[in-house]
């Protein structure tokens, strides 16, 4: 189990062969191979967590499972919230579980996945490929995040701090689509 805050910025970009190119250029390396995740959020069917911005979420990325818990997000430049992850051997029996105490799916999201990381920095970007377009998730302390973000081009007036679900909101509004899962 890991117990830690999570500090992250995303920034749209506007492909994943141009921000790999500008990633690798800044001196980054795979760390994870892409990867296919399957996200799925859970919540009471009245949406108690969502409500309080908080969220519980099963993630498949290709052979690991991953179950987190996100609490509230602080109001700063960066998104900060605690993050609270454990690994699940067997997922089928983790939905069992989430479903016997009275949580639903709520909403799919799917990505293609790649991490990336340097020798000596303390923090990863993150390259993912999803349905409503591409995005840097990059995660580390803060000042980290805003070197990083400097050194591939960007600064805080790109930042983004919504979730995926968030986005695909967005996304729907914008494109006058009936919102449902962000699958492929």
């Amino acid at each position: 189990m890991l117990v830690s805050s999570e500090i992250e910025v995303k920034i749209a970009v506007e492909s994943a062969r141009s921000a790999r190119k500008a990633i690798l250029a800044a001196g980054f390396t795979v760390h994870v191979p892409r990867v296919f995740e399957a996200n799925v959020i859970w919540d009471t069917p009245q949406q108690t967590l969502r409500s309080s911005s908080r969220l519980i979420r099963l993630r498949e990325a290709g052979k690991t499972s991953t179950l987190t818990f996100k609490g509230r997000s602080a109001d700063t430049m960066h998104k900060i919230r605690e993050e609270v992850e454990t690994t699940v051997a067997r997922p089928l029996a983790m939905q069992r579980i989430l479903s016997e105490v009275g949580l639903r799916p709520m909403f799919r999201y799917e990505k293609y996945r790649t991490e990336f990381s340097a020798a000596g920095n303390r923090g990863l970007v993150l390259l993912d490929e999803t349905p409503i377009g591409t995005f840097l998730e990059i995660e580390g302390p803060a000042r980290w995040i805003d070197r990083t973000a400097r050194a591939l081009g960007f600064g805080p007036d790109d930042y983004i701090l919504l979730s995926y679900g968030a986005l695909y909101a967005a996304w729907c509004r914008e494109h006058s689509v009936e919102p449902s899962n962000m699958t492929f």
